[in-house]
């Protein structure tokens, strides 16, 4: 026998004067193999259309439909009604701007982290269509490979004591995008250049090693080790430069 499922679901439009935050309830019945998102279609088709939350590619690709769910950050198509209580209550990111009920604008929140990292592969002699292309390891490219799995959802963002308190901080997956640009043999940036961003309060030393990044991401990357690998190279970075001092 199918379960009776209740959604408690945030609601308010911040372009709306007169709109209040509160919370809908909404009642469905669970279908095998139903998940998060196949549920808040079925609300928006079935109950209330202008129900707003975002998706795209309904495969854990895209990070689009990222969503507080019972307390804890998760990708809504890929979190099984199964999986979870008979009561779900829904809930936007923090962190983020709110466009709309569970949608909220991480776009905005990542290029900005892109530009303040200038996370784009750094070479310092001109550009020469000549050149045959840089060679790497497959070590290397292996490990490149792994920190650009991320899906920029949002999750580790969202669940960062950090980040909900310092809009600055660059979160793990700032972070994890610096280490991915550091360990890329084509980009000529130094340490020295490294430091400036990531050596501060803002970056890997502003982190309170909770680590509930790698807990809630929903690609199991490995931050635990991207904090690790950042602190050691920094460290080593500020004492050569306490030495040349």
């Amino acid at each position: 026998m199918s379960r009776r499922l209740t959604f408690e679901v945030f609601r308010y439009n911040p372009e709306d004067p007169d709109a209040v935050p509160h919370t809908d309830t909404f009642e469905i019945d669970e279908t095998p193999y139903m998940s998060l998102y196949i549920a808040l279609n079925r609300l928006r088709e079935e109950q209330d259309p202008g129900l707003q939350f975002d998706f795209a590619c309904r495969s854990a690709i895209c990070g689009s439909c990222g969503m507080m769910v019972n307390g804890r950050p998760a990708l809504a198509c890929r979190t099984l009604t199964a999986e979870l209580p008979d009561t779900i209550k829904l809930y936007p990111l923090p962190v983020f701007r709110l466009i709309g009920d569970l949608s909220v604008d991480t776009g905005t929140w990542f290029r900005q982290m892109a530009e303040r990292t200038e996370a784009w592969v750094h070479q310092r002699l001109a550009f020469d269509p000549e050149a045959q292309e840089a060679r790497m390891s497959d070590e290397t490219s292996q490990k490149i490979y792994e920190s650009d799995r991320c899906i920029e959802c949002g999750c580790c963002v969202a669940s960062c004591g950090v980040a909900n308190i310092n809009s600055d901080f660059l979160g793990a997956a700032g972070l994890n995008r610096m280490a991915r640009f550091m360990l890329d043999p084509r980009d000529d940036r130094d340490n020295s250049d490294w430091f400036e961003v990531i050596a501060t309060d803002e970056g890997v030393f502003g982190c309170i090693g909770m680590m509930a990044c790698e807990d809630m991401c929903p690609k199991e990357l490995p931050l635990l080790e991207v904090h690790a690998y950042l602190r050691r190279r920094m460290l080593a970075t500020g004492l050569s430069k306490q030495d040349a001092d």
